[in-house]
């Protein structure tokens, strides 16, 4: 279920794929005016606001997370969402389970992600906070957001028109979707660790091949990348089979393992700290991208692969598996 979260992601991230193109196919291009004047590509921002309004609307009607009520001391509201999700037999067992793991004299804050007095822990941290921050700074540092941000860019820098460079990021999402159901399919057969281990290896490779292909590429006259007919497909066949092992692994995987692998009393807490660096590595590699492809597009793709070969190492060295066990289970 967790997995339906990357699904979703992947989905907005295609239906403005989607918006794009059109958008940009009714103008001509995206930088010619458009509906009232307006360019074309502004009115691609404006298009946020549609889902944007939804969004908002949608949120009155999520339930809130047992957990979280039952540290607020409202197990009424508790059972009720239970109740709704599993039965009121079941609802009962889980609610006292969860009960177990809160003690009477302590209830969740940001604290919590500190390591106690007297215990082992790095820089003030718990470790599993910062096996925690791991997942989430590598899932950006492999550069995931650079095909999804800068696609258009990115491919027409390799030699494709605009159109074309907009057609191949909506392939890229539809294939990001089909993967991830894929990880549906798969993550409570073969577990968590594995398939974060095969995304690993299978980008580092995905990711070196664009290299080969950005570095054999040459300059025109205006010192843009040209790429040969050959080569520009070898890029956008290595880069969808790279969307396609992050999405098998290290997108929806990433947040499987931040749901379950922190203790129901950090977990609140854990979970905010690790998202934020999740959000802050997004936004540096988003942000430094346009000067490193500036100096060196190839440097740039070197530089994802490297991380991708060091997040295979690190989660074969700090990844316990957390497949069939149960949020009560874990330890901090």
């Amino acid at each position: 279920m967790t997995t339906v979260q990357q699904i979703m992601i992947i989905t907005g991230l295609t239906g403005a794929f989607l918006v794009n193109y059109f958008l940009a196919a009714a103008a001509g291009v995206s930088t010619a005016s458009f509906w009232g004047g307006i360019e074309a590509w502004r009115w691609m921002y404006l298009m946020q606001a549609v889902p944007a309004a939804i969004f908002l609307v949608a949120l009155f009607f999520i339930p809130e997370s047992p957990r979280y009520l039952v540290s607020k001391g409202r197990d009424d509201d508790a059972t009720k969402v239970l109740t709704d999700l599993f039965g009121s037999d079941v609802a009962r067992a889980k609610l006292d389970e969860i009960r177990a793991t809160f003690s009477a004299d302590h209830r969740p804050q940001l604290s919590d992600v500190l390591a106690a007095a007297g215990t082992k822990g790095f820089l003030g941290m718990r470790p599993i906070v910062w096996v925690g921050i791991m997942l989430a700074v590598f899932q950006q540092l492999v550069g995931i957001n650079v095909i999804f941000y800068y696609g258009a860019t990115l491919w027409q820098l390799a030699g494709f028109s605009e159109n074309d460079s907009l057609l191949i990021n909506i392939v890229s999402g539809a294939v990001s979707i089909a993967a991830c159901f894929v990880t549906i399919a798969v993550i409570d057969k073969i577990g968590r660790k594995p398939l974060l281990l095969i995304g690993s290896a299978g980008m580092a490779v995905t990711l070196f091949i664009m290299v080969y292909a950005f570095s054999h590429g040459s300059l025109d006259a205006e010192g843009s990348l040209v790429l040969s007919k050959s080569l520009g497909m070898v890029a956008v066949v290595a880069a969808n089979l790279y969307v396609i092992f992050f999405n098998v692994s290290w997108g929806p995987v990433m947040w499987v393992m931040l749901g379950e692998m922190f203790p129901n009393q950090i977990r609140g807490s854990a979970l905010a700290v690790a998202g934020f660096f999740q959000w802050f590595a997004n936004f540096l590699v988003a942000f430094s991208f346009p000067a490193m492809a500036a100096w060196s597009l190839t440097g740039s793709y070197v530089f994802y692969g490297v991380c991708a070969v060091i997040s295979f190492f690190l989660v074969q060295k700090f990844i316990v598996e957390t497949k069939g066990k149960e949020l009560e289970e874990m330890q901090g």
